[in-house]
């Protein structure tokens, strides 16, 4: 069951939450809406959900207009960031209370329950009680509760952000691969550039209250359409520079070319995003085109080591993140000098602020 959003806006007084937003959902897949605090993803959830009534704009399930149906008569499953579980039902009851509500048999109650719980991975506590269960758990009993109607879709808000790291990054896997299993066309809405990317077929990229840009997490990533989209997506070193005959220059009195991913700017200013990767240090400026600059902090961190510099003649802070192993070779010390090579770098004129 696919489902489409079509030129819908909603204003909370003169707070403008969506203006002519549309996206599509296509049958099977997870979709995640992704965006700062106040980007319209939430609100876009609930009216999907019918949660919430639209200014103006439609909501299609396949072909068939649901704009004006109730929540209860739109066939979906929504699952929020607190879990919502009746603490004084035991997991059994919990999922089996959307069932009872709709009178389905008993035999078929049962039934539908403990294939649910077998989903979630967690049969064994069908007699316990909420409280007795751990955050992450409790989430997934919440899914499965979700899903016990058979909804048409799945709708999910931030449903992990009330868990710590670890558990976060734990669901995020098992998440990926109950959709895989279930096939239920399911919404996401994240402000975790990580999470929606490890999770999501496809991502729409939100920002006060429009589209930035929608493609695969690959696509988003390696081809950002604005400015907003480059920088909201993770760690980016910002620098202001001047774009002269197609060559971005950036510095005054030491002045480094940057190797630009195509930019068609006209000559003037700009600014240029380079993610940490796409730096490299070097003990010796044999390399040219680069900056000299201090250690000034080191983090181990996995595979990859964070390092921060100060670039004092260009007035700047970087942060590169080197190959464990380009670490080792270079034996980095704090409050040591070394020099900072642009490997690459996306040029865009400045229009926008987060």
């Amino acid at each position: 069951m696919s489902i489409t959003a079509t030129n819908v806006s909603k204003r909370f007084g003169e707070f403008v939450a969506l203006d002519g937003v549309s996206v599509e959902c296509p049958a099977g897949e997870l979709v995640a809406l992704l965006g700062p605090s106040g980007s319209g993803k939430t609100t876009l959830l609930r009216i999907i959900a019918g949660l919430e009534v639209a200014d103006s704009g439609s909501v299609h399930h396949e072909a068939e207009n649901i704009t004006h149906r109730s929540a209860k008569d739109r066939h979906v499953g929504f699952v929020f960031q607190h879990y919502a579980l009746f603490r004084h039902m035991t997991v059994f009851e919990n999922v089996a209370f959307g069932l009872r509500v709709r009178k389905w048999p008993e035999e078929k109650v049962r039934d539908r329950v403990m294939k649910l719980l077998n989903l979630v991975r967690l049969p064994e506590k069908a007699e316990r009680y909420p409280a007795a269960l751990s955050g992450g758990q409790r989430q997934r009993i919440a899914l499965a509760r979700a899903l016990a109607p058979e909804p048409k879709v799945l709708l999910l808000d931030e449903p992990f952000g009330a868990l710590d790291a670890k558990v976060r990054t734990e669901l995020r896997h098992w998440l990926r691969q109950f959709h895989d299993e279930s096939h239920v066309t399911s919404i996401f809405v994240t402000h975790d550039q990580e999470e929606a990317f490890e999770v999501a077929d496809r991502v729409v990229v939100m920002n006060k209250g429009k589209i930035e840009q929608v493609g695969s997490p690959i696509e988003v990533f390696e081809h950002p359409a604005n400015a907003f989209v480059m920088d909201f997506l993770g760690n980016v070193n910002k620098l202001p520079v001047r774009v002269e005959g197609g060559r971005a220059l950036f510095g005054e009195k030491h002045r480094v070319e940057l190797p630009g991913k195509l930019f068609e700017q006209a000559d003037g200013h700009a600014d240029a995003y380079i993610r940490p990767h796409e730096l490299d240090i070097s003990r010796t400026a044999d390399a040219g085109n680069c900056m000299s600059a201090e250690v000034v902090h080191i983090n181990p961190a996995g595979s990859v080591v964070k390092v921060r510099l100060l670039a004092e003649d260009f007035g700047l802070m970087l942060n590169v993140d080197l190959p464990l192993e380009r670490y080792r070779q270079l034996g980095l010390q704090a409050r040591e000098a070394v020099y900072v090579t642009p490997k690459s770098a996306t040029i865009f004129t400045p229009d926008y602020a987060i």
